[in-house]
């Protein structure tokens, strides 16, 4: 098909030509090629101000990221082949480096598929979408792993906070198939369960899985706490790992009942509590009632959605850190991560240095830890590098 053209202003190919592929609003020649002129999700041809072809776009009128780059070469379409032939480099990179088909297949612009997320439990498969332009080609993307796999469902989980942004409705089907309650997967080789449809996001967060195989080493034969628990991500693998006792603390009770089940799942209920609350809140109960624990995890939802929300965010990781030292035993071990990308790497290791100073406490950080291989960072863009993990010995001064 034949496509119009989005013309750059002089100079905003930079970005482009560096490896990065977004396009900003400002950075379009609007008088020659008006911006509000495109349809909602339409794919371009972009090129810069002097006429020098850049690749093919899809583009949002509306949106501050007007336009994702997809391609470089101009011949090529965000259709159905070219999305078997992404899903299919994607696919090699987790076959290289996981021995079972459970994990993030597809990240995004770091897969070359900008605007969409993968997420694989064995045969079901859990897409989402977060932009027009690819809510565009959502038949093309179903189309494609009937393609590349033999599916048994397929689950279209649209329903996260950017497509508001984007314009678009938010919704929840299951494509083809019949999906269970509880979807199974394996992580770290411990068999798990996850709500696929009623969960958050996909229903499990795949990339926490090398710090939850690394903080299995810590935990045998300890007392652990597991804070904002979801499903049990951690604690359940904290209990495969044999931990004596793990509390699960978390808002959702629904959560709290899925992560029963994969203590359940792992014959370690007898070894598992369950807490229903405010993190915050438990942690200063568990203060007044002066209980220890050998591990503490603290992996919350991210505290800094924007950079107007940094400076409140980072008071919050530093409360919640501060809470969790206070609850660790002698020479207790505190597992600190962040999934907020706009929350620096030394910035939340300083929050653990000051912490452990304010509590007469000297913190060693002696295993630190980023997002998987199913979540691989594009070197042009840093919002991709957004995980981070701290396994930190918690000491009294001598």
């Amino acid at each position: 098909m034949s496509l119009n053209t989005l013309i750059l202003n002089q100079g905003a190919e930079r970005r482009l030509r560096a490896g990065h592929v977004w396009i900003y609003s400002n950075e379009v020649d609007n008088k020659r090629t008006p911006i509000k002129s495109f349809q909602l999700g339409e794919q371009v041809l972009v090129e810069a101000s002097n006429g020098k072809s850049l690749g093919v776009a899809y583009v949002n009128p509306n949106t501050l990221i007007c336009g994702r780059l997809l391609c470089r070469d101009t011949k090529l379409r965000l259709d159905r082949s070219l999305l078997v032939h992404r899903i299919n480099i994607a696919l090699s990179l987790r076959e290289a480096c996981f021995d079972k088909p459970c994990y993030r297949l597809v990240f995004g612009d770091s897969d070359g598929l900008p605007g969409l997320v993968i997420d694989r439990y064995f045969d079901i498969f859990v897409v989402q979408i977060s932009t027009a332009g690819m809510e565009a080609v959502v038949d093309e993307i179903i189309s494609a792993l009937n393609k590349v796999f033999t599916p048994q469902a397929i689950v279209l989980r649209c329903d996260g906070k950017m497509r508001s942004t984007e314009g678009l409705e938010s919704y929840i089907e299951v494509a083809q198939g019949e999906v269970p309650e509880l979807c199974p997967f394996e992580e770290n080789g411990v068999s798990l369960l996850a709500p696929v449809l009623t969960g958050q996001k996909t229903g499990w967060f795949y990339d926490h899985r090398n710090n939850r195989a690394a903080m299995q080493k810590h935990v045998a034969g300890k007392r652990v706490l597991d804070l904002f628990s979801y499903v049990g991500g951690w604690g359940v693998q904290a209990l495969a790992a044999g931990a004596t006792e793990v509390m699960c603390v978390d808002a959702s009770e629904t959560a709290l009942d899925v992560a029963l089940e994969n203590a359940r799942l792992n014959d370690a209920e007898d070894r598992f509590v369950a807490v229903q609350g405010d993190a915050f809140d438990a942690c200063k109960a568990l203060i007044h009632d002066q209980e220890k624990f050998d591990v503490v995890i603290v992996d919350p939802p991210a505290f800094i959605q924007r950079r107007k929300d940094i400076k409140n965010g980072e008071r919050a990781y530093s409360r919640i850190n501060n809470l969790a030292m206070r609850l660790l035993d002698r020479n207790g071990v505190l597992v600190s991560a962040s999934c907020s990308m706009h929350l620096e790497r030394a910035n939340l290791v300083d929050i653990i240095r000051a912490n452990a100073r304010e509590l007469d406490r000297t913190a060693q950080i002696f295993d630190q830890g980023h997002q998987g291989a199913d979540h691989p960072v594009h070197p042009a863009i840093p919002e991709t590098d957004y995980l981070k993990s701290f396994c930190v010995r918690v000491l009294p001064s001598s």
